[in-house]
C-alpha cells in the first residue's frame, strides 16, 4: 500500500496561502466526505493510507487521564474542526485525542471577512473569526450521526465558548445550555473565557464571573465529565494563581495553556499584506511561534503552584518533537497543535511522536507519563 508523501505539500501550501480560510473550508469538506464513505471500498482504503502514513504505535506514549485512554499525548487543538464535521478522521491522522469548537449555544456568523491570515515571516497566523459556528445543537446532532457511523477511536472534546448575543452576566446560562445539548456525544468538556475574538469574553476569567459558570456546569455534570478551563497566555501570575484556586474548589479536572495572545511585540511581519494594515493595528489572536515560550513559562508556573496535581494541555508554538518534549518535561501531560499543523503538513504528527520516542530512549525512560515535568525534579 502507497504512503502519503510530503514532496508536494509546500506546493499545496502556496498556492492556496492567499485565502487560508477557503482552503481550511475545503479540506474539511473532503474530510467529511472521506469520513461518511469510511465503509465504500475507496474510502476503506484511504483511511488505511492515511493511518499508514501518520500514526505510531507504542505502549510507550500511551496514558490513562481523567479515565481515557490516550494513544500518545499529541491531539488536535480547537478551533480547527468548529463544528466536528471531521471528527470521526482525525485518530486517523495520528492524533491521540481531538478538541472540536469552539462552539457556542447559538449559532453565529464570526467576524467579517477576511479574518485569518498566515504570518510566514513568523511561523504564526492571526485570526479574529469570532467563534463562527453552527450552534450546539447541530453539533450534537453531527457528532450522534458520526458516533453511529464508527463508534470513535481516540478520546474527543469540545470547546465550550459564550454566545455573541449572550450578556456577561447570562454567561453561565449560555454555557449550561450547550453542554446539555453536547454531554452525551464527547469525551470531555473546555470552557473557553480566554479566546480574544468574543467581546468581553476574556473578561470572564475574572473570579467573581468564572465562578458562576463553573457551579452550573459542575452541577449540571452528572457523568463526571471531566471539564477543563484554557486560559489566556497574557494573564498576570496572580491572575493565574487565582484560576488554579477556583479550578480547585470546583474540582476541575486541568488546564489548557494557552490560548492566542494580543501581544504583537517582537513579530517580524509588519504590515498585513491582506489588507495594507501594520500588524500592530488588526485585532485578533496570534497562534504558532510567537507563544511557544511564553505558553511553556504558563505550563511551567501551573506545575509547580499544583505540585502537578493537576493536569495540563500545553498547547502553542509547537512544530517539532524538541517543541513538544520542551513543554512535556515543563509539565503538561498533553499537547495539542493547529498553527505547527497547518505549517508543517499532517506528517508533523508522525514526526513529533517519533522524536519523543527518541527522547524517553535518551532520557532512559520507559513511558511519556515519566517524562511530564522532568524539569522538576
Amino acid at each position: 500500500m502507497l504512503k502519503f508523501t510530503k514532496p508536494f505539500y509546500p506546493l499545496i501550501f502556496s498556492v492556496v496561502k492567499g485565502d487560508p480560510e477557503t482552503a481550511h473550508r475545503q479540506l474539511l469538506k473532503s474530510l467529511n466526505n472521506l469520513e461518511f464513505n469510511r465503509h465504500s471500498v475507496w474510502g476503506s482504503l484511504a483511511i488505511k493510507q492515511l493511518e499508514k502514513s501518520f500514526c505510531v504505535q507504542d505502549a510507550r506514549l500511551q496514558q490513562t487521564l481523567w479515565g481515557l485512554d490516550f494513544n500518545n499525548p499529541l491531539g488536535l487543538a480547537a478551533g480547527f474542526d468548529k463544528d466536528g464535521t471531521a471528527a470521526g478522521i482525525w485518530s486517523s491522522f495520528g492524533f491521540g485525542f481531538a478538541e472540536l469548537g469552539a462552539v457556542t449555544l447559538h449559532s453565529q456568523p464570526g467576524n467579517p471577512r477576511p479574518r485569518m491570515f498566515r504570518l510566514p515571516k513568523d511561523q504564526a497566523a492571526l485570526n479574529r473569526m469570532g467563534a463562527n459556528n453552527l450552534g450546539a445543537a447541530v453539533m450534537a446532532d453531527t457528532l450522534a450521526q458520526t458516533w453511529k457511523r464508527q463508534p470513535r477511536k481516540i478520546p474527543i472534546g469540545i470547546n465550550l465558548c459564550k454566545s455573541k448575543i449572550a450578556p456577561l452576566e447570562a454567561a453561565a446560562v449560555d454555557y449550561l445550555g450547550s453542554f446539555n445539548y453536547l454531554k452525551n456525544v464527547a469525551d470531555y468538556f473546555v470552557i473557553n473565557v480566554s479566546s480574544p475574538n468574543t467581546p468581553g469574553l476574556r473578561s470572564l476569567q475574572a473570579v467573581a464571573q468564572l465562578e458562576p459558570i463553573l457551579a452550573q456546569l459542575q452541577i449540571a455534570n452528572t457523568q463526571n465529565k471531566p471539564i477543563l478551563i484554557k486560559i489566556a497566555p497574557d494573564l498576570e501570575w496572580q491572575d493565574i494563581q487565582e484560576i488554579l484556586n477556583l479550578a480547585t474548589n470546583y474540582n476541575l479536572s486541568g488546564v489548557i495553556a494557552t490560548n492566542t495572545t494580543i501581544r504583537r511585540d517582537g513579530l517580524n511581519t509588519k504590515v498585513l499584506q491582506e489588507t495594507g494594515k501594520s500588524i500592530q493595528d488588526e485585532s485578533g489572536g496570534i497562534s504558532g511561534l510567537p507563544i511557544k515560550k511564553r505558553s511553556t513559562e504558563v505550563i511551567r508556573f501551573i506545575y509547580q503552584e499544583t505540585k502537578g496535581n493537576l493536569p495540563i494541555i500545553g498547547v502553542g508554538g509547537i512544530f517539532n518533537a524538541e517543541d513538544a518534549w520542551e513543554k512535556i518535561i515543563a509539565g503538561a501531560s498533553l499537547l495539542q497543535v493547529y498553527t505547527g499543523w497547518v505549517y508543517e503538513g499532517p506528517w508533523m504528527v508522525n514526526q513529533v511522536l517519533s522524536g519523543l520516542l527518541a527522547k524517553l530512549d535518551n532520557a532512559g525512560l520507559d513511558s511519556i507519563s515519566k517524562a511530564v515535568g522532568l524539569e522538576h525534579s
